[in-house]
């Protein structure tokens, strides 16, 4: 892929990782106010308005029922999990603290790719998801005074669960449609959610409008950027700017919340993050690879 496609699909990820933090943000302020499988549930509901017009724009309505179901319900309950822990989480730490641990995440997809996907994973690779793991025991510190808590395994939990979503995508990818992965995971969680949401609803505050509106919007601007980023240039390329999220979180936990994490977090953060660089970095070597 040439030089200037891949321009463009770092343009786009930074825009996705942009976007999805001020997500993110209007998810932790929601969460102050809204028990967190509401806040799950209004992050579907909000972005259902704009994905069904995208579905209608792209002329992809017959697509949508010839899917896996099974595989998009499961994926469906993997995202009210991730959703409804990760709301849970912001609601109790900065936001630096949960992009921190979350960033494991990259490293538990290339180890759940070995008995999921028959993949093949090197020593080095090994080496660096251990290396990450070590990384969020240091932002957790379980035996001092990290984040390890309930707020801090919810993170865990998200991204674990963030993981399984994204070895679903790649086994949904050979049989359906991008749009129907879309649309299906924002239908199924927003009504799951919904449903499990509901015994204990909080009555929405009309001043929390154009938050949970700004959740929508920049929810579904996040997932046509990422989507761009992917498609237009090298995953092995545009993959390392997700760790922007980092500044993005800084940035909001200071402005907003007037927060800052220890410098323990972001030690810890620094381990993560280069772990899950030098994967990128190897799976780029082995593709470049002849096969053979």
């Amino acid at each position: 892929m040439h030089a200037p496609s891949n321009l463009r699909g770092i343009v786009a990820m930074l825009l996705a990782v942009g976007f999805f933090s001020l997500m993110d943000g209007g998810l932790k302020q929601l969460a102050g106010h809204y028990p967190p499988m509401q806040v799950a549930a209004l992050r579907g509901l909000s972005g259902l308005p704009l994905v069904l017009a995208w579905v209608a724009a792209t002329g992809s309505v017959m697509g949508l029922m010839k899917v896996r179901w099974r595989l998009h319900l499961l994926r469906a309950a993997l995202s009210i999990v991730m959703l409804s822990a990760f709301a849970f989480a912001l609601r109790q730490m900065p936001m630096t603290s949960a992009y921190a641990i979350f960033f494991v995440a990259p490293l538990l997809i290339t180890a759940l790719s070995v008995p999921m996907l028959g993949e093949t994973v090197g020593p080095r690779r090994w080496t660096a998801i251990g290396l990450g793991l070590v990384g969020v025991l240091v932002v957790l510190r379980p035996t001092g005074e990290g984040l390890f808590g309930w707020a801090g395994l919810a993170v865990v939990v998200a991204a674990a669960g963030y993981a399984l979503s994204a070895i679903l995508v790649r086994i949904l990818h050979r049989t359906d449609s991008g749009q129907s992965m879309v649309f299906w995971m924002l239908v199924m969680t927003a009504v799951g959610a919904s449903a499990l949401a509901w015994p204990g609803w909080v009555p929405l505050r009309a001043s929390d409008a154009w938050v949970i509106a700004g959740v929508g919007v920049t929810g579904f601007l996040g997932q046509v950027a990422i989507t761009e980023a992917f498609r237009s240039g090298e995953a092995s390329v545009v993959a390392p700017f997700e760790y922007s999220a980092l500044a993005w979180g800084l940035g909001l936990d200071l402005l907003i919340w007037g927060v800052l994490p220890d410098g323990w977090t972001f030690f810890g953060a620094g381990i993560i993050v280069a772990s899950g660089l030098y994967l990128v970095h190897r799976e780029r070597v082995l593709g470049q690879r002849p096969a053979g």
